[in-house]
């Protein structure tokens, strides 16, 4: 599988998968998955699909960021 790398958050897609979010993240797929099934984190199960709304991503990645202070 072909690894992107994202250098701004404009080149994300709208809706990022579980990979998208390791990748964006720098951790591993099953870190993601984890992250995605806790609580607090924007993740919406489309069938049997996990997906993440870009904004909601970036709004919790700012709230992480605020909260490390």
């Amino acid at each position: 599988m072909k690894q992107t790398v994202y250098k701004s958050y404009d080149e994300l897609p709208l809706m990022l998968s579980v990979p998208e979010v390791a990748a964006v993240l720098g951790i591993s797929r099953a870190g993601a998955y984890e992250l995605v099934r806790s609580d607090g984190f924007p993740a919406l199960k489309i069938g049997s699909r996990i997906v993440v709304p870009k904004e909601k991503f970036i709004e919790w990645v700012n709230a992480q960021t605020l909260g490390a202070s």
